[in-house]
């Protein structure tokens, strides 16, 4: 899907002009940026409440695509300029990150949390026993 087609479903704002022909794979949302590291994968759009410089380095760590921010939350300037320092496109929707995140999906952006894939996890979220370590 291309960065221009997700910043219309999510009624969303550039926060900096930026290349809106970006193909963008799949999508991720979380809060915890160890979660973002740990299982989004590269050239994915991430989801996010948080609003901090931190972000875009998680991006910039993860080869993160793009970054939303969620619930109208406004990035700090030096988050912004950090941004298109790295070139990591920033937007801000007023969607909560949940109907965001099923606006994405329902468009066909698909998930790439890779935790889905985990053996012991099965395609509908169920878990059977996990293996000993």
């Amino acid at each position: 899907m291309k960065l221009r087609q997700i910043v219309e479903i999510i009624q969303g704002t550039l926060l900096f002009e930026t290349d809106l022909e970006k193909e963008i794979p799949c999508g991720g949302a979380a809060d915890l940026m160890s979660d973002v590291l740990a299982l989004v994968e590269p050239g994915a759009i991430l989801l996010t409440g948080l609003c901090n410089p931190q972000v875009v380095r998680t991006a910039e760590m993860a080869d993160i695509s793009g970054i939303i921010f969620v619930r109208g939350k406004q990035p700090m300037p030096e988050t912004v300029a950090l941004a298109q320092e790295k070139g990591i496109p920033l937007m801000t929707t007023n969607l909560p990150m949940f109907e965001a995140c099923g606006r994405l999906h329902q468009a066909g952006l698909p998930s790439c949390d890779i935790s889905c894939r985990i053996p012991w996890r099965t395609a509908e979220g169920a878990s059977e026993e996990k293996p000993a370590p």
